[in-house]
């Protein structure tokens, strides 16, 4: 797989190319870290069926929730795609939260009814995790909707696969956004694969910003293995839809080095294919970065590792003691209930 640089397909100004302060650096690493940290342990509680169901990892891909969340504000809005432990965790949902949903406890996030594909948080304005490929865009557009109908200059950030572009609610959802102009920044994680079909199989147009430039709207390619480069990226893309812009489009060039999801034996790539993907590890590109300017060296990244392991074991111990709901309330808010009900 090659990927084009990173540039403008459809009339946006050149981006700069300034780089954040070490501290912003190094928060951007720890961020990918907690994801990447976060993600290995669920392999581990999987093949342990402390987890259950599906599950479905983004190691490799951490630096897309990461850029793209930097970029929000706390009023905008996340519609993410069902790969979306990452993005809960960079919107600033607890760790505890998440993983106690995964391992079906009432303490997590969904009450454990959702488990790895159905996160929510209202308080965060994180509307899912949804398990319908797709079916995250139409909510997005109706998020965006009621902001642009009610004056509030909020962005609502939809994250999608590039599986996604092959469903009919893409097009609708592109159509719409721009014909109303609404305030939506559209992230497509492209990964070469939709589930085990590559692009080039699935799709005649494998430049899928130029499928968004043809709605007429502002489009970029992006280096989503660059943390950096997705973060500066979508904070102006981000500021120019919250200016009344309209809705902008990123595909973010990325890879998944772990299979589709924990089912899949993933024979549909070449060894070799990921092998070199991995030498563009976000991850170690960031870190690499810091140490040759000078902002990390041994010891620190020694620091952080140790700081994200104990988050990680707090949130296992924290799910591990959580509990199951009792049968008796297992049809509890399938309907709504007088008064509105609880959480």
């Amino acid at each position: 797989m090659t990927e084009a640089p990173a540039e403008s397909v459809a009339g946006i100004r050149a981006r700069g190319t300034e780089e954040p302060a070490p501290e912003a650096m190094r928060h951007l690493l720890e961020q990918m870290l907690r994801i990447r940290r976060f993600e290995e342990r669920c392999v581990e509680l999987y093949s342990s069926t402390a987890i259950r169901g599906f599950l479905h990892l983004a190691i490799g891909e951490e630096a897309c929730a990461v850029g793209v969340l930097e970029a929000l504000t706390p009023d905008d809005a996340v519609v993410a795609t069902y790969r979306e432990h990452g993005h809960a965790l960079a919107r600033g949902m607890t760790m505890r939260s998440v993983m106690a949903e995964l391992e079906g406890k009432a303490e997590g996030c969904s009450r454990g009814r959702g488990g790895s594909m159905h996160l929510f948080d209202a308080a965060t304005r994180f509307y899912g995790g949804n398990a319908i490929v797709g079916g995250g865009l139409p909510l997005a557009v109706g998020l965006a909707l009621a902001d642009h109908m009610q004056g509030r200059h909020r962005v609502t950030a939809c994250i999608f696969g590039d599986g996604a572009v092959a469903e009919g609610e893409f097009h609708e959802s592109m159509n719409l956004a721009a014909l109303w102009g609404l305030p939506v920044l559209f992230c497509c994680e492209n990964n070469f694969y939709g589930m085990g079909t590559a692009l080039a199989y699935a799709e005649s147009e494998t430049d899928l910003a130029l499928k968004a430039a043809g709605y007429h709207m502002p489009s970029w390619h992006v280096d989503g293995m660059d943390v950096l480069a997705v973060a500066r990226t979508a904070r102006e893309a981000a500021e120019a839809v919250r200016q009344g812009g309209g809705p902008h489009f990123l595909e973010l060039r990325t890879y998944r080095f772990r299979a589709h999801s924990m089912y899949d034996p993933d024979r549909y790539r070449e060894k070799s294919e990921i092998a070199e993907w991995k030498h563009r590890d976000p991850i170690g590109r960031l870190a690499d970065h810091l140490r040759d300017i000078g902002e990390l060296d041994d010891a620190a990244l020694e620091a952080l590792e140790g700081a994200v392991a104990a988050e990680v074991d707090d949130a296992v111990a924290y799910a591990d003691a959580g509990t199951l709901e009792p049968v008796g309330d297992l049809l509890r808010f399938v309907t709504s209930e007088p008064g509105g009900g609880e959480r």
